[in-house]
């Protein structure tokens, strides 16, 4: 039967192009979503980033002959301007009249409002529009609007906020943005050789250059949590949320504050670094927020006296100086001068480390807790809970 032959033939063309049909999709998905609107809508929550490839900097000579104008090319179209406004209430003695008020209450209440506008930098970290940024320049501010190196602006969203960082993510309606690579922290050295791009005082895009002058910064009393790199680069005023980063153009740093007795660039500028950074912006992009452990202790670092007081070396760990009433630490049993020298069996030599390591435990995970208490080795197990969001007063 000729029929038989003639229709296996066709079956097996139709085959083989859906094979290569099939192929080619996912060489376009894997590859390029952009060009697939439907799937790129239905995958909003992932966010590639760029990356600097793993292994030691290339060095660089001590006296360049070209400058860093190719680090600079490479990290500026991702800095972006940010710049915010909100109303804000103006007290006016004449306009508390009750007549007023009565019969011009449209009239009163404009008169009583009035917009404060203040800027910023941010920085693009995905190409489908996500910009990363500090709190403190967003704070308060009921539009946002972000304004490129090529001049284009776009107003803007906050995707989520983390003031005990202070760090914001917003989001901008856009695609194919210029987005910066990310660095690695642990390749920078103190005396390394650093670019702060921003908009200082609004001048736009701007960049200068100084060196790492100290990693892991903290005791400031500017977030809850520190970890700064310091920095001799000039940071002024607009450079807040503005890239830090390295002689290869990749991002090591989000600045965010300065030492200053007049206002300006003294010399002694601060970064957020690129991994916590990265933490705190993948959270956000993930679930709207940042989850962290908590115990419901109060540290307090342990001190010669204190030391000496409790009968343990001083530099045992981290002292108990307070117990919140009902949380996991106070059920568990800890006390009032406890001295916990190791979480999870990771050593805690002081108040910064020990933030870190409960920050980085998971809700709802049991974990050991090892203590001196009247010079006495003891261990107790917590049961971690979620950090409650900071109050205004912390």
């Amino acid at each position: 039967m000729p029929a038989l032959p003639v229709l296996k033939h066709f079956w097996l063309l139709f085959a083989q192009a859906c094979t290569l049909c099939l192929a080619a999709l996912f060489v376009v998905v894997t590859l390029r979503p952009d060009l697939l609107p439907r799937f790129a809508a239905r995958q909003n929550q992932v966010v590639v980033l760029r990356e600097a490839a793993p292994g030691p900097s290339t060095p660089v000579p001590a006296q360049p002959t070209t400058g860093y104008a190719d680090a600079a090319r490479k990290a500026m179209p991702s800095v972006v301007n940010v710049y915010t406004s909100k109303a804000v209430r103006v007290a006016n003695p004449l306009l508390d009249d009750p007549m007023l008020k009565r019969f011009f209450p449209d009239l009163v209440e404009r008169a009583q409002t009035r917009r404060t506008t203040s800027l910023g930098s941010g920085v693009i970290v995905a190409r489908n529009g996500y910009v990363l940024t500090n709190h403190h320049v967003i704070a308060g501010a009921d539009e946002i609007q972000v304004v490129l190196a090529d001049g284009r602006d776009f107003r803007a969203t906050v995707r989520g906020d983390d003031p005990e960082t202070d760090l914001a993510v917003l989001k901008v309606d856009a695609t194919d943005l210029p987005a910066i690579t990310f660095g690695s922290i642990d390749q920078v050295e103190v005396g390394d050789i650093v670019l702060a791009i921003g908009n200082p005082f609004g001048f736009g895009n701007t960049v200068t250059a100084g060196i790492v002058s100290a990693l892991g910064r903290n005791h400031l009393g500017v977030n809850r949590f520190e970890d700064f790199i310091q920095t001799d680069a000039p940071i002024n005023p607009g450079n807040s949320g503005g890239a830090l980063v390295d002689t290869h153009g990749d991002l090591i740093g989000i600045n965010s504050t300065i030492f200053s007795q007049s206002g300006g660039s003294m010399g002694i500028g601060f970064a957020i670094p690129v991994s916590l950074a990265r933490d705190v912006l993948e959270q956000i992009i993930a679930r709207g927020e940042v989850t962290r452990g908590w115990l419901g202790v109060e540290p307090q670092a342990l001190t010669p006296g204190a030391a000496q007081a409790l009968g343990v070396p001083v530099s045992a760990g981290v002292l108990v100086s307070g117990v919140q009433r009902g949380g996991p630490a106070d059920r568990a049993g800890v006390h009032l001068r406890d001295v916990i020298v190791a979480i999870a069996d990771r050593s805690t030599r002081d108040v910064p480390q020990l933030m870190a390591q409960v920050a980085d435990l998971s809700p709802g995970s049991v974990v050991r807790l090892s203590l001196l208490r009247e010079g006495k080795p003891l261990a107790v197990e917590v049961t971690v809970a979620k950090r409650p969001p900071p109050t205004p007063a912390q």
